[in-house]
């Protein structure tokens, strides 16, 4: 038993040596090697910290969930980190967080209007409809594909709440324009922060700004832990009603293995429950079961050391799209950073202009036969979504850009995985597809 140490230490070594065996990189081939519009971009820390979890088989958040949670906190210089099993969950809880009786007055009730945005990712605006509320759909506004301020403003009524949107492909919102709103109209606000993680917005980390922000860590994201998420808040109220949310419910906040945190387990007074029930098993909400293992927190601690550079490498990426499609100026509408804004860009957006000799589905059918891998914007217009048909929504105005985004809209990779020579690969590619289309040569 005594030599436990120096087999831990043994396997730690044959950790990364397995890791310079199997995941160094082959060199880029052209046409025959894939550019991923997104991917896990690690080394031998992340696998060393997932093995070092495994072998305290602790399982549940630990050491490592600390560690993780401490980080994040640190980089966003807020008070607050809740890690959850994934960034959907982290909406959820974030939502439901709002219900809680807890709020009082200010807690939202099935019928409440939440202002979103229909281009954009079902995890965002699912939870509005599943716990009972409307969707307010706004348009957006292109290049910046972030919510159209003005819209907003007309379509705040007596039953608005909350609202509910994402920082687009990395790209913050006006955030000084939906905070004075808020403010003007006791509205919560709930930062989708998914995409924008290490985006700053007047030179302060976007996620610290909403009354909750929320994180992904799905491996297309800025870091990843496989399956992960967070929620983020400087609200210590808020924060004690997610935790319970997201721990089954319950009022007790002791974290795995620890008793009697608050020295009153057994003397309190709870709902119509007897004198001293056990704390431990009071439940001050209807909640679920979402939070993180320790071994996806272990590798998402090894990320976060990483998150600064990746985002540098993130803001190089973009330029380097902006480059090659700045050639092609009567055929694209290139994206732009919304004013006072640094983004650490989740994806290279880019929308065709009207009337010219090639659809969206044509260029994107062309780079993706080369081995470049493109995506939508996500739901289009998530109205008209098989899923969302015949749900209870309401659109303020119209939603003209989000169906031209529809249509003519798709995003390329900007995640730090990219090479020069995969770039110069791209720019040779899309000068023929141009060509082929157009005749000039």
């Amino acid at each position: 038993m005594s030599d436990f140490k120096s087999i831990r230490k043994d396997i730690v070594l044959k950790t990364i040596e397995y890791y310079k065996a199997r995941f160094i990189k082959a060199d880029f081939v052209p046409g025959k090697s894939r550019i991923n519009y997104a991917g896990r971009v690690f080394d031998q820390d992340e696998l060393v910290n997932a093995v070092e979890a495994s072998l305290d088989f602790w399982l549940t958040e630990g050491r490592f969930s600390e560690s993780f949670a401490e980080k994040i906190a640190e980089f966003l210089g807020i008070e607050h980190v809740l890690l959850t099993n994934s960034g959907s969950s982290a909406n959820l809880l974030a939502l439901s967080a709002l219900t809680s009786e807890k709020l009082g007055e200010k807690k939202l009730k099935p019928g409440d209007e939440v202002i979103t945005v229909a281009a954009g990712f079902p995890s965002t605006i699912s939870p509005i409809i599943q716990l009972g509320f409307i969707p307010v759909f706004i348009d957006v506004k292109i290049p910046t594909y972030n919510i159209d301020i003005e819209m907003m403003r007309r379509s705040i009524k007596s039953k608005t709440k909350c609202i509910f949107i994402a920082h687009t492909l990395g790209n913050p919102f006006d955030i000084s324009a939906v905070m004075k709103l808020a403010n003007e109209h006791n509205l919560w606000v709930i930062e989708d922060n998914c995409d924008a993680f290490g985006s700053e917005y007047k030179g302060k980390k976007t996620g610290t700004f909403g009354h909750l922000s929320t994180i992904s860590f799905y491996p297309a994201h800025h870091i990843t832990t496989g399956e992960g998420g967070a929620i983020c808040t400087n609200d210590l109220t808020l924060a004690s009603i997610v935790r319970a949310f997201r721990d089954w419910g319950r009022d007790c906040y002791c974290t795995g293995g620890e008793n009697n945190t608050c020295g009153k387990r057994f003397s309190q007074q709870f709902g119509n429950l007897p004198l001293g029930f056990d704390h431990k098993y009071v439940y001050s909400e209807i909640g679920y079961n979402l939070k993180m293992t320790d071994i996806q927190a272990a590798i998402g601690a090894a990320q976060m050391d990483k998150l600064p550079d990746f985002c540098v490498r993130r803001k190089e990426n973009f330029k380097e799209w902006c480059r090659i499609f700045s050639n092609y100026p009567a055929y694209f509408i290139l994206p732009e950073a919304t004013v006072g804004s640094d983004p650490a860009w989740f994806a290279f957006i880019i929308t065709l202009r009207e009337g010219i000799p090639f659809t969206r589905d044509e260029i994107t059918m062309n780079l993706n036969i080369n081995l470049i891998e493109t995506r939508n914007l996500f739901a289009g217009n998530i109205t008209k979504q098989p899923g969302y048909l015949n749900r209870e929504w309401r659109i303020s105005g119209h939603l003209d850009n989000t169906d031209y985004i529809m249509n003519n809209t798709f995003f390329l990779g900007t995640y730090p995985g990219l090479t020069k020579d995969m770039f110069e690969y791209a720019e040779k590619v899309i000068d023929s597809f141009i060509k082929s289309r157009t005749g000039k040569n």
